[in-house]
């Protein structure tokens, strides 16, 4: 519908009626017209000359027609047709929720290595009780009190710092967050670019959308190893947090470009 009214004329949408003339020449003396003057009243020959009227009028009627279907300059994002999605308002959407996602993926890599700590210390936990030397014994099988071994206390330690990890839920809201940060993210990675060509009618390739363009990517590039994450796989958990740290270094780069870009929105826009 938003195509088919884009093709429209200003003036057609105005409510002015179009006026289309025929180069078809209608004799001002109806006796002079080729037919004969039974012509009026026999429908044999009144059909034929019809149909000249018809073929000769449906040129210039197509004519008229193809620059509502050619012209280019009625489809393009810039003029105003858009309103408010061409201002300044919406321009500033997109870098305060990048701004806001960029501290969002710290917040989010955080939880994931808190949930990635409670996972690797009961690994150590485990390694560290193969070491345990059985505690020695009375001949008559009773427990020898002694002071604990230091792999004793370093399990000791392990555990209560995995209880209090534990509490943290880490691994719940690390998936949350990513799942936010993945819709959000990707959403708004494609509303930058439509606002780009609301406002200007085209998009600039440059650092700024090349890298917002692999930022998009890894989001879900790293959203898609959590099945095999899940599954116990190490390698899939080393990817998602290389693919991921890269993701981070691409978003810093980022700020200095997305602030020259708003710059500019202040310098040729307006409000709202």
């Amino acid at each position: 519908m938003a195509a088919t009214l884009s093709l429209l004329k200003p003036h057609l949408l105005s409510g002015k009626p179009l006026q289309c003339y025929s180069k078809l020449k209608i004799p001002s003396n109806p006796t002079k017209l080729n037919a004969s003057k039974d012509s009026t009243t026999n429908p044999q020959l009144l059909f034929p000359h019809t149909i000249h009227a018809l073929k000769s009028a449906s040129l210039p009627l197509t004519a008229l027609a193809i620059p509502f279907f050619l012209d280019q300059q009625a489809t393009l994002a810039v003029g105003g047709e858009f309103g408010i999605l061409e201002g300044r308002t919406f321009a500033l959407i997109h870098p305060i929720v990048m701004g806001s996602l960029f501290v969002y993926t710290l917040w989010a890599g955080y939880l994931g290595w808190q949930w990635r700590r409670v996972r690797t210390t009961q690994n150590e936990i485990n390694e560290l009780k193969k070491q345990v030397k059985p505690a020695p014994v009375t001949p008559e099988g009773t427990p020898v009190e002694t002071a604990p071994s230091p792999v004793n206390l370093k399990i000791q330690q392990l555990t209560e710092e995995r209880k209090e990890l534990l509490k943290g839920s880490y691994r719940d809201r690390h998936f949350n967050a990513g799942a936010i940060l993945l819709g959000f993210g990707v959403f708004e990675a494609v509303f930058g670019g439509l606002n780009t060509w609301f406002r200007t009618g085209k998009l600039f390739p440059g650092p700024h959308l090349y890298y917002g363009a692999a930022i998009t990517v890894l989001w879900a590039a790293a959203a898609a190893l959590v099945p095999p994450m899940q599954k116990g796989s190490e390698t899939a958990r080393n990817l998602h947090i290389a693919l991921n740290v890269l993701n981070v270094l691409f978003f810093i780069y980022q700020i200095p470009t997305g602030i020259e870009i708003v710059f500019k929105v202040f310098e040729f826009t307006s409000w709202p």
